[in-house]
């Protein structure tokens, strides 16, 4: 089994032996989670190196290959007759994805300590859930790449209907409902790419060889984007989100909107621009449009609302538009922008929510205009709701700023085949965000965690625990470094984006 496999098969051996453990050894449950976690994460260390000693010699090549190449390769015949084969590798941005997920299960896990209701089953499905997610990131047959996709996605009704909070069956059945919309117009995409193909591969680096009709591609690529879109909160089909996020344990929303939402992105941009680049030169300026829209909407949302969990949700949307903001920017500042932007806003959201359910434990409630001088009882969490916003408003040294100079530079210098004045005022408009997100993060944030404390109670609430100090510690220390070393990420990932890139300039009337 090579490492690609391995990065699947982990997480999922890890919840058959969570649901393993006997009843009367529950203890023992969260130490088999956080050892299987914890594994992974060293897993993922070791195969980012194993990439670079594979990616090394062709390093020169990527920068001008047409199509991208895949390391750490393994395939397996499926079902031949059809074309569909267990084909897993990895790239640079799968590789990244990989490391975000790991450490923010990982973490996750760390901030579910306390979790005692049902707690086999919920680590189980926790687990199950990532290794869909890790399915998806080291898959390039399509057919398998939608299996772990489904099997990313459905856990999420079960892990809020069940353990969630507030109206949690609402919110469960309305993501399900919506997801699974989603789903279906990825698979009519991926169905009519197959069958354009004549029917015999679902390889994608085989699919990116062949080229489809320019009036296929017109319509193909709105229905994957828009697919993909809708699990990357893309307006006006990101209601489903702020809903799950409020009603999801730590957990879950840590993973929901740390690497959930980031499938989105991964595949508009791995699956979307990639195979039809002439439906996305077609359609790139609607699509800058409507996450224009995206990103101002979630930050204009987030100022209105009063409880935390939904404050970081309205967030995320706003956030998420970034990342496809510059996936429809076509040009590779932009391509790199998202995908920095993905990892940056994974481990923010990650911190935030870990934190989120930190204080909800000790206050039990979530409302800002009920919280205040938490900062005084419990400093280590809020420096570490600090960083994470300055992280969100784009402060210089932190992970947000070079993520989102990516994507704002990526929108002003491009899209080069749709009009530079269009491009140029839709970027300065989203870049207006960055001001409304300093207003809703600082004012947020110092309502909860300044001033005086309205509840006499607060006074006696204790700070964060040694678990929660190394999951929230972790997920700080990744935004730090990221900020301060980008260019560890930006190695990673800018190969296999100079292949998308010059897919894209290879078509006739390209610049």
């Amino acid at each position: 089994m090579g490492w690609a496999s391995a990065m699947v098969v982990l997480p999922l051996a890890t919840a058959f032996a969570v649901l393993a453990v006997p009843a009367a050894r529950a203890a023992w449950i969260r130490w088999v989670a956080l050892a299987g976690t914890g594994a992974h994460l060293v897993v993922s260390g070791l195969a980012t190196a194993a990439y670079w000693q594979a990616a090394s010699p062709d390093a020169d090549f990527a920068r001008t290959a047409t199509a991208g190449k895949l390391y750490l390769v393994e395939r397996h015949a499926w079902f031949p007759s059809l074309g569909i084969e267990y084909l897993v590798g990895v790239d640079g941005v799968s590789m990244a994805m990989v490391l975000l997920t790991s450490l923010v299960i990982f973490c996750g896990v760390l901030a579910s300590w306390q979790v005692r209701d049902r707690a086999k089953e919920f680590f189980a499905l926790l687990l199950l859930l990532v290794t869909g997610v890790f399915g998806v990131f080291v898959s390039f047959d399509l057919f398998l790449f939608f299996v772990f996709y489904e099997i990313a996605v459905l856990p999420m009704y079960l892990l809020i209907g069940i353990w969630g909070t507030g109206r949690k069956e609402m919110a469960a059945m309305k993501l399900t409902l919506m997801l699974m919309v989603g789903s279906a117009l990825i698979l009519v995409g991926f169905l009519a790419l197959w069958w354009a193909a004549g029917g015999r591969t679902f390889d994608l680096t085989q699919l990116a060889r062949f080229h489809y009709d320019p009036a296929l591609q017109h319509w193909v690529f709105p229905v994957v984007f828009l697919g993909f879109g809708v699990l990357g909160a893309l307006y006006p089909f990101h209601t489903w989100s702020p809903d799950g996020h409020a009603s999801a344990p730590t957990a879950v929303s840590m993973l929901h909107a740390g690497v959930l939402m980031k499938l989105g992105g991964y595949g508009a941009l791995r699956i979307g621009v990639y195979l039809l680049p002439e439906g996305a030169r077609d359609w790139g300026l609607f699509f800058m449009a409507l996450t224009t829209i995206n990103i101002l909407y979630g930050a204009f949302g987030a100022i209105r609302q009063t409880d935390l969990k939904y404050f970081t949700a309205y967030s995320s949307v706003s956030h998420c538009g970034f990342v496809l903001f510059g996936v429809a920017s076509l040009n590779l500042l932009g391509a790199k922008g998202a995908v920095l932007q993905m990892v940056s806003h994974g481990v923010m959201t990650a911190l935030f929510f870990a934190l989120i359910g930190m204080v909800y434990g000790r206050t039990h409630t979530r409302m800002i205009p009920e919280l205040g001088g938490l900062a005084r009882t419990m400093p280590w969490l809020a420096t570490c709701f600090y960083i994470g916003g300055m992280a969100s408003l784009g402060l210089p040294g932190l992970s947000g700023f070079v993520a989102e100079a990516h994507v704002f530079l990526g929108g002003f210098f491009g899209n080069p085949f749709a009009p530079v004045a269009w491009t140029r005022a839709l970027t300065v408009v989203a870049t207006l965000s960055v001001v409304v997100t300093a207003v809703y993060v600082l004012r947020g944030l110092g309502a909860a965690f300044q001033g005086p404390v309205r509840d006499p109670e607060h006074l006696r609430l204790g700070d964060a625990t040694l678990t929660e100090r190394l999951s929230t510690g972790l997920l700080v220390a990744a935004l730090v470094v990221a900020g301060v070393l980008p260019g560890l990420l930006i190695d990673l990932v800018e190969p296999p984006l100079f292949a998308v890139v010059n897919r894209l300039h290879a078509l006739p009337g390209g610049p």
